[in-house]
């Protein structure tokens, strides 16, 4: 689904990725794990397209996304790919289905359209009672699952998590760790994970670790 190839990335005099391959498979989940300052989270944010490589090329499919402008960029973002972060960045002044149906309503997609999609995630996710909830007035397990619901909404061909529990107790890590595994069986979803938990990157199909801004196994 995914090969990057001869991705490198410095900033300033700092070379943090030093020619990086990487290939992903669809419906696998792939873990990305090594030291602080390995490079982990700038290789994430290439694959998402949310920052370009110095050098390299990514295709997806059949598409080589550094060929694209960042119009093109956008569209590609908003239609195939889903993203969880650490911090969920759920917007405080809207409801749980609300912050579901932001990226359905920046592909120009009616709120009759997006509202149902939306709270099909949430029913799926266990949050039907809290659809209409603040996040103020959710637990953070809750909130991290309608952060994954926003993910799914647009039905991305693949899901880029970064440090997805890192601020979740280990109950709720836990919890979400084996929705992602529920998520793959169910929808055949891709992920490729970000993280510092043990138990999270041995789950998964495959474990990249990164050192010194390469692949190192």
């Amino acid at each position: 689904m995914i090969k990057a190839t001869g991705i490198t990335k410095s900033y300033g005099k700092l070379a943090v990725l030093k020619g990086v391959d990487v290939h992903i498979r669809k419906g696998e989940v792939v873990s990305i794990v090594g030291a602080s300052g390995a490079g982990k989270s700038t290789l994430l944010h290439i694959l998402g397209t949310l920052d370009q490589p110095d050098a390299g090329h990514i295709q997806f499919e059949e598409q080589v996304i550094t060929a694209m402008n960042s119009r093109q960029l956008a569209q590609f973002r908003n239609k195939h790919i889903g993203f969880i972060f650490q911090f969920h960045n759920l917007l405080p002044e809207f409801t749980a289905i609300e912050n579901v149906c932001i990226p359905a309503f920046i592909a120009k997609k009616s709120k009759a359209e997006a509202e149902p999609r939306a709270m099909e995630l949430l029913t799926f996710l266990g949050l039907a009672e809290r659809a209409h909830h603040k996040p103020s007035e959710l637990s953070g397990g809750e909130q991290q699952r309608v952060a994954v619901a926003r993910a799914l909404m647009n039905q991305p061909d693949i899901i880029l998590a970064d440090e997805p529990s890192g601020n979740l107790d280990s109950k709720n890590a836990r919890e979400l760790h084996q929705l992602f595994f529920s998520l793959r069986d169910k929808f055949n979803q891709t992920f490729i994970i970000v993280t510092h938990n043990d138990e999270l990157a041995a789950l998964a199909d495959r474990k990249l670790v990164m050192a010194d801004g390469k692949i190192a196994g």
